[in-house]
């Protein structure tokens, strides 16, 4: 039991007492005799008890008293008749005795109320208490969730690191081979320096051999890092603001040394002419370009150009076209069997945007949908020359909800949305037949992106946002293959 409860158990005690002592000791300190009353019956004795004086026309009589069911003392007075002496030593004492218990009743009422309140009180704070302990109880085991929650989170998250170990252990044995060329290079800088000085003092026959070594050794290590996993995209460098706002431009991966050619092509529909600009820093600082006319108005903004050939969709149809740029004729046409056209699957932003061409390490790629995927996308690697389909990848991505996406590495990246904040969140390695989400933000500084390929010459994302032609340089974790250099 609480302490409070206690206590009012000790007040309703101690006023019991008082009106127990009240009954007994009242009527013999007024000087009178005590006697119990039966009833008219001479059967059971009354609850009360009653008392009379020898004389009852001299004074007082208290006829009984008793407690009632709340343990308060009630009494039971005659006054005598009106011929007494209302100074007579006893009434005074009977007067006085009573004004007593009158106030003692009274504080018996007052501490009864105070009693009544107090327990309402205790009652209360009990059931607030119980109220709070089970609240309490709710956050200790919540917590509890949390915890396991953070736990399994963590334990996934190392168990997601764990095989990256070996990486990282390759990783410093290939920093190493880097220091090592270095070495090498900054010695034969010092070797060049010296016979700058000094004319045939060197064997040039040795000195050939050692430059070609390193230059296939350095091409074999590139090689090793040609391809890795999206972990970064840097803030956007715009290149120009031109054109509307939507379209899409380019370079050709596959160009030969020293051509540096941007091809350039303003709108998503009903227009066939690609602009060809000398060279990127023509494109920025000049409007000198030759025009070239396609034999058919593209669809969407997903061209590439690709060794000499510009890859589009025809206007309103599942129809690839291979276009030779050089002889300005078609080498070859192709159907994407299912794929939907016309805007019945295009990326959330719209603008015919059905196929999609890209361009990676592994060469010539289509991204669509179609209905016997629900609308989903669907992956197909083409062949560059026939545009045959060499094989095809059925994700479970909705093409609608993309914002864009494009592929490193043969994985393809999506975009979650293209307007406001933007993060590539999707991924689906066509390697391994499998996808993950990811968070990788990156800056849409103009707040409606039409185009976003990526250039595997370049190591860079070409996009279109909202009027301005834009660059992102990726940040690629290489996975190094464990043959030798």
């Amino acid at each position: 039991m609480s302490v409070p409860l206690l206590k009012i158990g000790v007040v309703l005690s101690t006023m019991a007492m008082i009106t127990n002592w009240m009954s007994q000791t009242l009527p013999s300190l007024v000087g009178l005799n005590t006697t119990k009353l039966s009833a008219a019956s001479g059967g059971t004795l009354d609850r009360s008890t009653g008392v009379l004086p020898t004389n009852p026309e001299e004074s007082w009589q208290v006829y009984s008293s008793a407690q009632d069911s709340e343990g308060r003392c009630i009494c039971t007075v005659v006054a005598p008749q009106q011929t007494m002496c209302s100074r007579d030593a006893r009434t005074k004492q009977l007067r006085q005795l009573l004004e007593k218990v009158q106030n003692m009743s009274q504080s018996i009422e007052v501490l009864d109320r105070r009693t009544q309140r107090d327990l309402q009180y205790v009652e209360k704070m009990e059931n607030q208490m119980k109220g709070l302990e089970s609240k309490f109880r709710q956050v200790e085991e919540s917590h509890r969730q949390h915890l396991a929650r953070q736990f399994k989170a963590i334990k996934a998250k190392m168990d997601e690191l764990r095989p990256l170990i070996p990486v990282l252990e390759e990783y410093k044995a290939d920093a190493k081979l880097v220091l090592q060329f270095k070495e090498e290079v900054q010695n034969l800088t010092s070797v060049l320096n010296e016979l700058q000085e000094e004319i045939g003092a060197y064997d040039y026959d040795e000195l050939q051999s050692r430059v070609s070594n390193l230059e296939e050794r350095l091409r074999a290590c590139m090689q090793k890092l040609a391809c890795g996993k999206l972990t970064g995209i840097s803030d956007p460098v715009t290149i120009k603001t031109s054109g509307s706002r939507f379209g899409s431009w380019m370079t050709d991966p596959l160009a030969p040394e020293g051509d540096n050619r941007v091809w350039y092509m303003d709108g998503y529909h009903n227009n066939r002419f690609v602009r060809e600009y000398k060279s990127m820093a023509d494109f920025m600082t000049t409007d000198n370009f030759t025009s070239h006319r396609l034999p058919h108005p593209w669809s969407g903004t997903g061209q590439v150009v690709y060794n000499g050939s510009i890859y589009f969709n025809k206007f309103q149809s599942h129809i690839v076209i291979r276009f030779d740029l050089k002889t300005e004729a078609i080498l070859k046409t192709r159907s994407l069997d299912y794929a939907g056209y016309n805007n019945m699957y295009h990326y959330a932003w719209g603008g015919h945007s059905d196929i999609d061409l890209m361009v990676d390490e592994n060469g010539l790629w289509a991204v669509y949908a179609t209905n016997q995927n629900a609308g989903n996308i669907v992956i197909s690697k083409l062949d560059p020359v026939s545009l045959q389909v060499l094989q095809t990848w059925n994700t479970s991505y909705p093409k609608r909800s993309a914002g864009e996406a494009f592929i490193i590495c043969g994985t393809l990246y999506v975009t979650n949305g293209y307007s406001g904040g933007t993060k590539v969140h999707y991924a689906y390695q066509t390697n391994a037949s499998t996808y993950e989400y990811i968070d990788i933000p990156f800056q849409n500084k103009y707040s409606h992106i039409s185009m976003l390929d990526y250039n595997p010459k370049d190591r860079a994302l070409y996009a279109w946002n909202n009027g301005h032609q834009i660059l992102y340089n990726v940040t690629l974790f290489h996975v190094i293959r464990s043959d030798e250099l």
